[in-house]
Formats: C-alpha cells, structure tokens, sequence
C-alpha cells in the first residue's frame, strides 16, 4: 500500500520504490541499516547484493551532516525549555560509550558501529566521534568500515547463510 502510493507520488515503477524504502529506511536512527535489510530481502525481496549496496549508501548519508552539525545541534536544544532534556540525554548517551571507543580510538569507534545492535550503529558512532572530537576523517573512515562490517553481518543473517552454517557444526 505504502509502496503504491509513492510510486504514484513520484511517478516510478513500484520495484524501484522498494529500493527508495529500503534506502530511507536505512537512513531512520535506530533502524538503520540493522532494519532496512531484513525489510529489503526479506519483505521487498531485493537481491541481496543490491539491498547491501542501498542500504549501506543510507545508513552513511547522514553521518558527514551528524558528525559536522551534532554538537551545535545539541548545545543550541540544551538551551530551549522542551528540548534540553533531549540534548542532555544525547550528551549522556555519547559519554556512556565514550571509554569503549576511546580505548581502541578509530578501531574502537568501528567495532563499536559494527555490532548489529540498536544504539549501536552509524548514529551514535558519528554522536560519540563529533563529542569526542575525533578527527572528521578519522570518524568517517571508522563508521564507514563499521557499518560496511554490520551491513554483512545482517545480510548473512537475513539470507540465512548464517543459520545454515549453524546446522552445519551442530
């Protein structure tokens, strides 16, 4: 339903809104890409490859913005009334995790972006290297390899590679 009204709305074939979904899914913080493939493979029924490559290039959009923009964000919602709870609470969310990544630095921060968790992916990766002052570069390089390193590891998982490996060693 949802896919035919986009595809009416901006005019494409209903196959390649399934692409579009997938992608902006990816994007959603939370989500990412953790939700977008299990969505892309398994609902949409997108080749595994293509729904890697979309979700990956979806889950990275917003992390040059958060990385650049985070911190001014957050100081300016710590100083209105109704959203400097939000702010306060996105401070804290990134000096919880701060040591795990600080231990390893951009390792650490890729490690940390890789494991298929909520709150643990491409979002709160770019939160925690922007208040920690990481380097822009460095930061980019470490999400990047993270969630290129989730995007398979919930691939294999949503193709069910993995759970055929299990039945292999039991």
């Amino acid at each position: 339903m949802i896919n035919q009204f986009i595809a009416q709305t901006f005019g494409q074939t209903p196959e390649f809104v399934k692409y579009i979904i997938t992608f902006v899914v990816s994007m959603l913080p939370v989500v990412e890409l953790r939700g977008a493939i299990p969505v892309g493979i398994i609902d949409f029924k997108i080749p595994w490859y293509w729904c890697y490559i979309v979700s990956v290039l979806g889950n990275m959009a917003p992390v040059p913005i958060i990385l650049l923009f985070i911190k001014r964000v957050i100081e300016w919602m710590k100083t209105t009334k109704r959203l400097s709870k939000v702010g306060l609470w996105l401070e804290a969310k990134a000096e919880k995790n701060t040591p795990k990544v600080q231990r390893f630095e951009v390792f650490g921060l890729m490690l940390f972006v890789a494991i298929p968790l909520p709150m643990t992916g491409a979002w709160t990766g770019a939160l925690v290297a922007a208040l920690t002052g990481m380097k822009f570069k460095n930061a980019m390089i470490s999400i990047a390899g993270g969630v290129l390193i989730a995007g398979v590891i919930v691939t294999l998982i949503s193709t069910g590679v993995l759970g055929f490996l299990n039945f292999l060693i039991k």
